[in-house]
């Protein structure tokens, strides 16, 4: 069983090989997008890298592609014909010595929609990952859900300043309806110091109660310290009745869409908190975070590996995504400015906002890594 071999104890197996494992899944996915549809595009690709660095191993193809494994495992690329490096940033003087051949397939003489549709996929097909992979879990695992019954009122918490009371089901969530206590619980944590409006049936009548939850530390499945907010009722087997909800593939296929859409949402919602300097800096972490994580999720199961390549495809969608360059989202947003203008910016200002980009990438780099190796406490 592949979990047996993840749990054996050590660091190579047990920590180092199910972070490349997570990593280089995610990276291969991710770059992939990017391939694909820059081939079905018609643009000419030089080099297909997992890895920085030095070159380990590779091959060329009969389409004159490099396929080729490096030695920095944190991160990897796709090079297309008149890239100027691995970002692919024009390079104004390697496009010029291009012979015409080369001209038709290179990146940036593309049509715009063909540029942007490359870029984009790299995000999109990290999104689909996630889908694919939670459309496997719930058709085979199917989902354990609990009712969204308060059992107990914790005294003195926002619930019970609110006027909660044991019995009560909850029906929405600042308007959103819920079916499991579950998705209460998904309402609330991201929600610490907001008033929140919640609507619960008691008895025959529904009533309309508003509480602030406050910001709590707790571990996750992994042992992680997590920040979230709480409003203090607890549920209990008895009234929540907790069970496992099985569905077809079809179904399966739909509860992941939507899943991965939520999750899309609280990523976002949780970096645009970051950058107001609502959310706790630890929440963040880089590699070592990632490693200690992907070995915790593998000394539990397979399963358990791969929901994190799963929550780590869609934060890696998602920060690709920022309209900072030399991200896909600041390409994308260039792309944007040149759909609007009916003209390229120019190259001055893009070399500008590109090295500001690229600075303010390796700043947050490094914030992370500072945070992995000192900033926080376990």
């Amino acid at each position: 069983m592949l979990g047996s071999i993840f749990s054996t104890d050590g660091l190579l197996i047990g920590t180092i090989v199910p972070f490349l494992f997570v990593l280089t899944v995610v990276v291969f996915v991710h770059e992939m997008g990017h391939y694909l549809v820059g081939r079905w595009c018609g643009i000419g690709v030089q080099a297909f890298s997992i890895g920085f660095g030095p070159e380990l191993a590779g091959f060329d193809d009969r389409h004159g592609t490099r396929w080729k494994l490096c030695l920095i495992p944190l991160g990897g690329y796709v090079k297309f014909v008149g890239d100027m490096g691995v970002t692919s940033a024009p390079n104004p003087e390697e496009t010029e010595a291009l012979t015409n051949e080369e001209r038709e397939v290179a990146f940036h003489t593309q049509a715009l929609w063909k540029r942007a549709a490359t870029v984009f996929a790299g995000p999109f097909f990290n999104f689909l990952l996630t889908i694919a992979v939670f459309t496997v879990l719930f058709a085979t695992y199917g989902r354990y859900v609990a009712e969204p019954m308060v059992a107990k009122v914790q005294p003195d918490s926002p619930a019970a300043v609110a006027g909660f009371m044991p019995g009560d089901r909850f029906v929405s969530v600042n308007g959103v309806k819920v079916e499991t206590f579950g998705d209460v619980q998904r309402l609330v944590s991201p929600n610490a110091g907001e008033p929140l409006r919640f609507v619960v049936r008691r008895g025959d009548k529904d009533v309309t109660l508003t509480a602030t939850p406050k910001l709590t530390e707790e571990k996750d499945a992994l042992g992680n310290k997590i920040s979230v907010g709480v409003i203090g009722v607890v549920n209990d087997e008895a009234l929540g009745q907790p069970h496992i909800v099985s569905y077809g593939p079809f179904e399966a296929f739909g509860q992941a869409t939507v899943e991965t859409g939520r999750i899309i949402a609280r990523t976002g919602d949780f970096l645009s908190r970051f950058a107001a300097g609502r959310e706790d800096r630890c929440q963040l972490g880089g590699p070592v975070k990632i490693a200690d994580m992907a070995g915790k999720a593998a000394h539990l199961g397979f399963e358990w590996l791969i929901q994190l390549v799963a929550l780590l495809s869609v934060g890696i969608g998602v920060l690709n995504l920022l309209p900072i360059p030399p991200l896909d989202g600041g390409h994308l947003l260039f792309y944007a400015i040149e759909a609007v203008l009916r003209r390229p910016v120019s190259e001055r200002l893009v070399e500008l906002v590109y090295r500001a980009g690229l600075f303010a990438v390796l700043l947050f780099m490094g914030f992370v890594f500072w945070n992995d190796l000192f900033g926080c406490s376990a």
